[in-house]
């Protein structure tokens, strides 16, 4: 086997470009022992004479359908975490002056990669995408793709050993072979200049680092048409001053087609503008002070027990907070498939986008650090055209201290470097009460530097209440905007009465600490928004309670078959109000 790939940054607008979908039917071979490569797995070997013996074979295979996880489609791999090699045919032809860019949306959780026997590509995490350029191994005709996946939970991965979500394995997102000219368009990146409502900035990377090559920006609802020229690396820069450009807003949503064009290479897509920016405690979206009416969600299909794969999946997750009446997303604990990103872009939803640096990471390691970097880069990559995000998030709940605070400090100032045009967050779980100052306060010595503050805090069920919530006061980073990112307690559907037992696992208990919790919120004076924890009850490992959980989070608004539990309406009246 030979070991010859190139990985590349991502090309801009994946689905925008010529492709060839390698959705489908594929064959696939579970390999808990991890013998597959000595095996040459990554080969269709078949008995060349009578003489000849092959052990394993695609022939007869196991069927699994991409995009989708493996543990849905198979009983017997439900609880599987391991190795599963998947493998498929396709017919291709090489194009002179072109380059062929095989793309993943997303692999659970690392793979390898081979095409006709070669491996080109390796990667490592869930929940972004990558590529690699298979011009020159691609054949004329019939080409054999296989990828070795391993979804084993490990100490050293992001997220690490112990995460409260499904462990869903296999390729989760598209596949596509993508059909670029030799010179392309490699990258662009389009925002409004901070706080000027009437200029965009463009950014504009081509595959070919060379001054002086032409680039036509196109925006024909600004009535915009405009040449502008590389410099030595390839990189176009510019702005646009205009009149009459309408700002995306919440809940008011508005994009603009855009094309880019240089040489034989022209791009189009729906970019929106907007400007999002903090004043004291205050977020304010086109100057506009925002409350965050916000939901969090996992990228799973509960009802199907499932990952969340289609643009259909992503109508039934978004259409449900905006049956809320939210604003905002949060998208928990890692970045969503693409279409989630862009139908909540559509329908007006302000979204917050995370990588699942989410407890018991270990950073005094060099390599968690690398797998860190290259989450970020890859999702603020994909991304950062998508002006309804306006958050990342760097972390959740992670624990202080010093090695932590450099770690994120370092993280922080790379994602800044990458992306201006955003707010940086992270989610903390160390604001506690102190009785000494009757009130909540929080130490942290690496939080005052990020834009906005985001709080979990289980009032009621994980803490008990000290007192009355009407009289809890809060003193926490009192001069940034801080946002209840979580927040909920768990009740199964269905199950009614004792509304003051936390043990009775019931829709009043619960509604009944979403009221209080909300009361307590009114007395945090830097509040700028709230997201209970969480959208749908959810699979998870950790909840093995066998009559009240069956291995699902609870905590849902609305339950693993859809129903509307008592909390849903006192959020949908609480943001109805507001």
């Amino acid at each position: 086997m030979k070991l010859i790939f190139l990985l590349l940054s991502l090309l801009v607008n994946p689905y925008g470009r010529e492709a060839l979908s390698l959705n489908g039917n594929w064959s696939a071979i579970l390999d808990p022992s991890d013998v597959g490569e000595g095996k040459r797995l990554y080969t269709d070997a078949r008995p060349a004479g009578r003489d000849d013996f092959v052990e394993y074979s695609y022939d007869g295979a196991l069927s699994l359908d991409v995009p989708g996880d493996w543990n849905h489609q198979d009983p017997q791999l439900r609880w599987y975490e391991g190795t599963v090699w998947y493998a498929r045919h396709f017919q291709a032809e090489r194009r002179a002056g072109h380059r062929r860019i095989l793309y993943f949306a997303g692999v659970s959780q690392r793979c390898d990669v081979y095409l006709n026997g070669d491996r080109v590509a390796v990667h490592e995490g869930s929940f972004t995408p990558f590529q690699a350029d298979v011009t020159d191994r691609l054949a004329d005709g019939d080409n054999f793709l296989a990828v070795r996946v391993d979804n084993r939970r490990r100490p050293d991965a992001i997220p690490a050993l112990r995460f409260d979500w499904w462990n869903y394995g296999g390729i989760t997102r598209d596949v596509l072979l993508l059909d670029v000219p030799e010179r392309h368009i490699a990258d662009y990146f389009f925002r409004l200049a901070p706080g000027v409502p009437d200029r965009i900035l463009a950014e504009i990377t081509l595959s070919v680092a060379e001054a002086g090559q032409p680039v036509t920006v196109s925006i024909p609802g600004l009535k915009v048409r405009q040449t502008l020229m590389t410099d030595a690396d390839g990189v176009a820069r510019g702005s646009f001053r205009l009149k009459g450009l309408r700002r995306w807003q919440p809940l008011r949503p508005f994009l603009y087609a855009v094309t880019v064009s240089s040489g034989t290479d022209t791009v189009t897509e729906r970019i929106g503008f907007r400007d999002i920016a903090v004043d004291g405690t205050k977020i304010l979206v086109n100057g506009e002070p925002t409350f965050l009416k916000c939901i969090s969600f996992h990228e799973e299909i509960p009802m199907e027990q499932r990952r969340a794969c289609s643009p259909e999946d992503a109508e039934v997750l978004v259409g449900a907070a905006v049956g809320l009446g939210c604003n905002a997303i949060r998208l928990a604990h890692y970045p969503q498939n693409e279409y989630i990103v862009r139908l909540a872009e559509e329908k007006g939803l302000l979204v917050w986008e995370e990588i699942p640096l989410w407890q018991g990471i270990d950073f005094t390691s060099e390599e968690t650090w690398h797998k860190a970097e290259t989450y970020l880069r890859e999702m603020i990559g994909r991304d950062r055209n998508r002006c309804a995000i306006g958050f990342w998030s760097i972390s959740n709940e992670t624990r202080p201290g010093p090695e932590r605070d450099a770690f994120l400090t370092r993280l922080l100032a790379l994602g800044r470097s990458l992306d201006g045009s955003r707010l940086f967050t992270s989610a903390f779980d160390v604001a506690y009460y102190r009785p000494e100052a009757d009130e909540f306060r929080m130490e942290d010595g690496f939080a005052g530097q990020l834009d906005v503050i985001g709080i979990n805090k289980y009032m009621g069920w994980y803490a008990p209440w000290p007192k009355p919530a009407a009289e809890l006061r809060w003193n926490v980073f009192p001069d940034k905007p801080l946002v209840i990112s979580e927040f909920g307690c768990e009740a199964r559907a269905g199950v009614y009465g004792d509304a003051d037992t936390a043990s009775s696992w019931s829709e009043d208990y619960q509604a009944a600490l979403y009221r209080d919790n909300l009361v307590m919120f009114g007395n945090i004076p830097n509040l700028a928004g709230v997201s209970p924890w969480v959208l749908y009850d959810f699979l998870s490992p950790f909840r093995q309670h066998p009559v009240n959980q069956g291995f699902f989070n609870r905590k849902g608004v609305l339950s693993d078959r859809g129903e509307r539990k008592k909390a849903w309406y006192v959020m949908n009246e609480y943001y109805n109000e507001r």
